[in-house]
């Protein structure tokens, strides 16, 4: 189990209030989707996905970009037990719907460039060094029932670096 200090639940905190997961949801599953065109075979319900004016401008993958910025919102309410809160969605994704773990680590990835789009100027070398091994430690870390890393291993990433990259 994870222990947090009032800095760290105040930064993390922080970080989320500063999304905009209308934007930031579905902008980050689209970008996976095209980036990494096999990601998509988890998806064939969700219609076209051609190419990617179809992924971008798709509802569904809209709708479920949203879902999973809201999955990473409950981590945030459940930050004393991550495991517990992600147990069903982590049954669901990793037995039932077989996805591959790596993918995670994949829409972590997309993520990383679309809140660093919101939140730092591309210009900002460190600030986007920052937020990449900030934004990738709190995804494996929210998503460790599922990509089963050990979460104590995770807190090792000091959570100052999300402090930095906020008030540079």
């Amino acid at each position: 189990m994870v222990t947090w200090t009032d800095f760290e639940r105040a930064t993390i905190q922080d970080i989320f209030s500063k999304i905009d997961y209308d934007v930031v949801g579905p902008a980050a599953l689209s970008r996976c989707l095209i980036v990494y065109p096999w990601t998509q075979r988890y998806f064939g319900s969700f219609g076209n996905l051609y190419n990617a004016a179809a992924i971008s401008s798709n509802p569904r993958v809209a709708a479920h970009g949203k879902v999973v910025l809201g999955g990473l919102e409950k981590a945030l309410r459940n930050m004393d037990d991550i495991k517990q809160a992600f147990a069903d969605l982590s049954v669901l994704h990793s037995e039932k719907l077989q996805v591959d773990p790596d993918n995670f680590k994949l829409l972590a990835d997309c993520l990383t460039i679309v809140v660093a789009s919101q939140l730092v100027k591309a210009s900002h070398q460190r600030s986007m060094q920052l937020l990449q091994s900030s934004w990738l430690w709190w995804w494996q870390l929210s998503g460790s029932s599922t990509t089963r890393v050990p979460l104590q291993k995770l807190k090792s990433v000091s959570i100052s670096v999300f402090h930095e990259m906020l008030h540079k």
